[in-house]
């Protein structure tokens, strides 16, 4: 079996691994920015899914190009 594979296999790991890390420091970082400020927590919450979807499109992109990889 070729080494690509299971570079690709990891790549993919790392791809999931950071975009979960990403969106829950995110996520934490708005929760706590809600609870100091409630006020602002329609702005915050419309960011965080901006992020968010932003951080995904990242780790599909990722997780394609492992793909390609793998299906050269």
């Amino acid at each position: 079996m070729d080494i690509g594979y299971g570079l690709a296999a990891i790549g993919a790991g790392i791809v999931a691994i950071g975009a979960g890390m990403g969106i829950g420091k995110a996520t934490a970082a708005t929760v706590e920015s809600i609870a100091r400020q409630p006020e602002v927590k329609e702005d915050l919450r419309a960011s965080l899914i901006l992020g968010a979807a932003l951080i995904e499109g990242v780790a599909l992109l990722g997780a394609v190009i492992c793909l390609l990889v793998v299906l050269k």
